[in-house]
C-alpha cells in the first residue's frame, strides 16, 4: 500500500547519503593500482572526492570497492574515518552494477543519493551544495549535473527536447550525427530519489557489447514512468572531470600546481623566482615575504613562517620552518621543524622529528636523525647526529658521528650546552657529555663525560678538568 502523500518526506527535509563508485581498475592508466589509488598533489585521487562528500555533513558515505579493495578503503578511512561504509562489487559489470551492488543499504531509505566517481578530485563541496539544493527544489526523482564541452567526442550527450527538457543520455557510439555535435554531456554526477533508482536499476538490461549495465540509461526509464528528471548545467568542465590517464593526471597535477603557486604569489605574498618548475602542495602554507628558488618541492602539510628563504634543489615534507630560516641548495627536510633564524645546509638531511631550535645552524652535508638540536648551536660539516639531544651553544665539529646502533637497538646520545666536540669525535652511544666540556680531535668516546672536562685519545680519556672556559 502507498503512504499518504501528506506524510511523506518533502524533498527538502530527505537526509542525504552520498554513493562514491571507487572499484575499477581503470585500464586506460595501464596500471595495476585501482584509478582511485593514483595520487594527486600527493594523495589519493578519492581522498579529494571523501573531502568533497564529508563536507555536505551526509547521514553516510558509501564506497563502492573492488580492485585493492583493502588499499582504497584505507586511504576513505584515512580521511573520513568511520563515517564511510564499504560495498562490494565482487565483478566490474558497469556503473550500473556498482550502484546495484549498494541496493541493501540503500533502497528501503528516503534519502536522497548523491552519486560520485572516485576519479573526479577537483569537485568543490559548493558546486555539490548547489546541485543537491537543485534536485530537491525540483521535486525530480533524478537530476543530472552536465556541462558543455568544445570537443564532446567520447562522452554521454544530453539530448533535450524544444523545450530544453530532458530526453535522454546518448552514448558517443550510439548517437546519431545530429546528436554528437551535442556540446551538452554528462558529467556522470547524479542526485536521485533512493526508491525510485534501484526500482529503475532492476530494469536497466546490458544490451551493449561489453555486456555492461548503465547508471546512464536509469533516468530515461524515470522518464518514461512520468517521472521528472532534470539536469543541473555547471559552468566549469574542468572542475567534474575525471582522470582516465596518466597523461590527463599529470594536466591535473600542474593545473593544481600553477593555482596554488598563484593564490600564495597573489595573495600570500611569496615570491617564486620561476613558478613553472617549483612545485607547492596545495596543503602547504607559505608565510609573507618567502623567496623559493627554481626546483624547490614543499609537499604535504608544510609550513613555512615569515621571510625564509628556500634555495634550488631542496624538498620540503610535512615539516615546519619558523621565520627567517635560510635553507640552502639541496636540502632534504622531512617530518622536522625548524626553528626562527636557522640556517640549513647545503647537501643537509633532516628526518624523522628532528628540531632544531632558533638560531640553530646544520651546514654542509649534515645528516640529523630523529635528534633535537639547541638554540644557538651548530653542526657544520660531514657530520651524522642520530638519537642525540644537543644543548644550547653547542658546536659539532667536522666528521662527528654519534654511534648509536650497536645492531639490535638504537642509543641515545647527550650532548648539554656549551660543548666543544672536535672534528672526527666519535660518541659511541648510550653517552653524555656534560656542560662546558671539550672533546679533542679524533677522539672516540666510550664513557659519560664530567661536566667541564677535557678528553682525548682512543679511547677517551680525561685530560684535565677545564676552569673557567679554559681548554
Amino acid at each position: 500500500m502507498d503512504k499518504d502523500p501528506l506524510l511523506q518526506t518533502r524533498p527538502q527535509d530527505q537526509s542525504l547519503d552520498v554513493l562514491i563508485l571507487a572499484a575499477g581498475l581503470g585500464t586506460r592508466m595501464k596500471s595495476a593500482r585501482a584509478k582511485v589509488l593514483h595520487e594527486l598533489g600527493g594523495l589519493p585521487l578519492i581522498t579529494y572526492v571523501c573531502r568533497a562528500a564529508a563536507s555536505l555533513n551526509p547521514k553516510k558515505i558509501y564506497v563502492v570497492v573492488g580492485h585493492e579493495a583493502a588499499d582504497v578503503e584505507r586511504a576513505v578511512e584515512t580521511e573520513v574515518g568511520d563515517r564511510a561504509e564499504f560495498v562490494t562489487q565482487s565483478e566490474q559489470r558497469g556503473t550500473g552494477d556498482a550502484v546495484m551492488a549498494a541496493r541493501k543499504l540503500l533502497e528501503d531509505s528516503e534519502s536522497v543519493v548523491l552519486v560520485l566517481s572516485g576519479d573526479v578530485p577537483l569537485i568543490h563541496s559548493e558546486t555539490l551544495k548547489n546541485f543537491i539544493e537543485k534536485h530537491r527544489a525540483s521535486g525530480a526523482a533524478c537530476t543530472i549535473l552536465s556541462v558543455r564541452l568544445e570537443n564532446p567526442t567520447g562522452y554521454g550527450h544530453i539530448v533535450r527536447d524544444e523545450g530544453s527538457q530532458f530526453i535522454r543520455i546518448v552514448e558517443q557510439k550510439d548517437a546519431i550525427s545530429e546528436e554528437q555535435q551535442i556540446k551538452e554531456i554528462n558529467s556522470g554526477i547524479y542526485c536521485f530519489a533512493s526508491r525510485k533508482l534501484f526500482a529503475a536499476l532492476e530494469r536497466v538490461k546490458p544490451t551493449n557489447k561489453q555486456g555492461e549495465y548503465y547508471l546512464t540509461d536509469v533516468p530515461q526509464i524515470l522518464l518514461s514512468d512520468g517521472e521528472k528528471v532534470d539536469v543541473y548545467l555547471h559552468g566549469d568542465a574542468r572542475e567534474v572531470s575525471g582522470i582516465n590517464t596518466r597523461a590527463e593526471l599529470a594536466e591535473f597535477e600542474n593545473l593544481r600546481r600553477r593555482n596554488t603557486i598563484r593564490k600564495l604569489m597573489v595573495e600570500g605574498g611569496v615570491t617564486f623566482l620561476d613558478p613553472s618548475h617549483t612545485y607547492i602542495s596545495a596543503e602547504a602554507t607559505l608565510g609573507k615575504d618567502c623567496i623559493i628558488y627554481p626546483d624547490v618541492a614543499i609537499e604535504g602539510k608544510s609550513t613555512l613562517g615569515d621571510s625564509c628563504e628556500i634555495r634550488s634543489g631542496t624538498r620540503i615534507t610535512n615539516s615546519h620552518l619558523g621565520n627567517d630560516v635560510f635553507i640552502k641548495d639541496h636540502c632534504v627536510i622531512i617530518d622536522s621543524e625548524v626553528g626562527s633564524n636557522c640556517a640549513v645546509g647545503p647537501f643537509a638531511h633532516l628526518r624523522m622529528n628532528t628540531v632544531l631550535e632558533d638560531t640553530a645552524i646544520v651546514g654542509n652535508f649534515v645528516e640529523v636523525k630523529k635528534s633535537r638540536i639547541g638554540r644557538g648551536s651548530k653542526s657544520m660539516h660531514l657530520t651524522y647526529l642520530g638519537d642525540a639531544t644537543i644543548g644550547e651553544r653547542t658546536n659539532i665539529g667536522a666528521g662527528t658521528v654519534t654511534c648509536n646502533y650497536d645492531g639490535k637497538t638504537k642509543h641515545p646520545t647527550i650532548i648539554e650546552d656549551d660543548v666543544r666536540i672536535g672534528s672526527d669525535t666519535m660518541l659511541v652511544a648510550p653517552v653524555r657529555v656534560g656542560r662546558g666540556s671539550v672533546t679533542a680531535a679524533g677522539s672516540v668516546v666510550t664513557e659519560d663525560v664530567p661536566p667541564d672536562t677535557l678528553v682525548a685519545g682512543v679511547p677517551a680519556v680525561v685530560k684535565k678538568k677545564l676552569k673557567n672556559g679554559d681548554g
